[in-house]
C-alpha cells in the first residue's frame, strides 16, 4: 500500500509542480503586493503597508463615511456590475442552453448538422464575436438600429454599447448569444446519457411530457447541469474582454477584473492593484461555494 501511494505521488508531481509555477507562485506574489505600495517604477523598492489597500483611508474597502458610499465607489460598482453581469447572462445561458438541448436531444432529419451550427457563436474568439458585435450595434451605421427603425420599434438610432441605461445589458446579450451553444453542449450531453426506458414506460402510461420533464429528465441531469453553471459563473464572475471590447470598460460597466487592468496596468498602482485582483479571487470563491452549498443542499431536498 505505501508503495502504491508513493507512486501515485510520483505520478502527481510534474502536475504539482506545473501548478506551483502557474498558479501558487503568482497568487503568493500578488498576495504579497496587496500588502505592500508597490508601484509599477519601484517594485524593488516596495514598502510594506498591512491592511492600507484594503482598508486604509483610500482602500478598497474604505470607511464610507470617507466617501459618497462603498457601492458608490469605483471598486463597489465593479462588484455591482459583475454580480449583476454573472446572475443574468448564467441564469438565461442555462434556461436557453437547456431549451436548445432538448431540441437537439429530439430526432429529426439533419440533427448533425444543426448541432454543428449551433456551435459557431461559442467556436468565434471572444475578441472577434465582440468586435463584430460593436459594428452591428453602432449608433450611427450599425445593423442593429437600421433594422429596429424600419420595424418602427424604436425612434431613433441609440448607442447600445455607450448608453449607461443599456451598456450592460448589451454586453449581457452578446454574452449569451456567445456561450449559450456551451451550455446547451454540455447539457446535450447528459440528456444523451439518460435511459430511454423511462421515457417510454412514460408514455405507455400516458404521462405528460411536462411531468416527464420535471420529475425525471431534470432530476436526472441536474448534477451535470450543476457542473455546467459552475463553469459558467466563475467565467462570468472574472470577465474582461468582452466588456473591454464593446464598452471600452466605462464605470458603468466595468467588472472587477477591469478594475484591476485599470489599478495595475493604466495608474501602475500595482499593489493597490494586487489587493483588488486577491479581492477578486475570494470574491469568486466565495460566491462559487455558495452556489455548490445551496444547489448541493437542494439537490438532498430533493431526494
Amino acid at each position: 500500500m505505501h508503495n502504491k501511494t508513493r507512486t501515485a505521488w510520483l505520478f502527481l508531481a510534474p502536475m504539482l509542480a506545473t501548478l506551483v509555477l502557474v498558479a501558487a507562485w503568482p497568487l503568493a506574489r500578488t498576495v504579497w503586493f496587496s500588502f505592500t505600495d508597490a508601484n509599477i517604477n519601484n517594485m524593488a523598492e516596495a514598502k510594506f503597508v498591512g491592511w492600507e489597500n484594503y482598508f486604509g483611508e483610500y482602500g478598497l474597502f474604505a470607511n464610507p463615511n470617507h466617501t459618497d458610499g462603498f457601492w458608490q465607489s469605483d471598486w463597489g460598482t465593479s462588484i455591482t456590475n459583475t454580480l449583476k453581469f454573472a446572475v443574468v447572462s448564467v441564469t438565461l445561458e442555462t434556461l436557453a442552453g437547456l431549451g436548445v438541448a432538448m431540441l437537439l436531444n429530439q430526432e429529426f432529419r439533419g440533427r448533425t448538422l444543426v448541432r454543428a451550427a449551433v456551435l459557431v457563436p461559442w467556436a468565434i474568439p471572444t475578441i472577434v464575436s465582440a468586435k463584430m458585435w460593436g459594428w452591428m450595434l453602432h449608433d450611427q451605421f450599425g445593423i442593429v438600429n437600421a433594422i429596429l427603425m424600419d420595424w418602427g420599434l424604436i425612434s431613433s438610432k441609440i448607442a447600445w454599447t455607450a448608453e449607461p441605461a443599456y451598456a450592460l445589458w448589451t454586453v449581457v446579450a452578446v454574452d449569451v448569444w456567445k456561450t449559450t451553444p456551451f451550455m446547451a453542449l454540455l447539457i446535450l450531453a447528459a440528456l444523451q446519457t439518460l435511459p430511454r426506458d423511462c421515457y417510454e414506460a412514460g408514455r405507455v402510461d400516458g404521462v405528460h411530457p411536462l411531468r416527464m420533464f420535471w420529475k425525471v429528465t431534470l432530476p436526472l441531469i441536474s448534477p451535470a447541469l450543476m457542473v455546467a453553471v459552475i463553469f459558467r459563473l466563475l467565467d462570468a464572475l472574472r470577465v474582461f474582454d468582452l466588456i473591454f471590447v464593446l464598452t471600452s470598460n466605462n464605470n458603468s460597466t466595468m467588472s472587477m477584473s477591469g478594475f484591476v487592468r485599470r489599478e495595475m496596468v493604466d495608474n501602475g498602482y500595482m499593489g493597490y492593484g494586487s489587493a483588488a485582483s486577491t479581492a477578486l479571487f475570494l470574491i469568486i470563491g466565495a460566491a462559487t461555494l455558495t452556489y455548490m452549498r445551496l444547489a448541493r443542499g437542494r439537490q438532498g431536498a430533493d431526494t
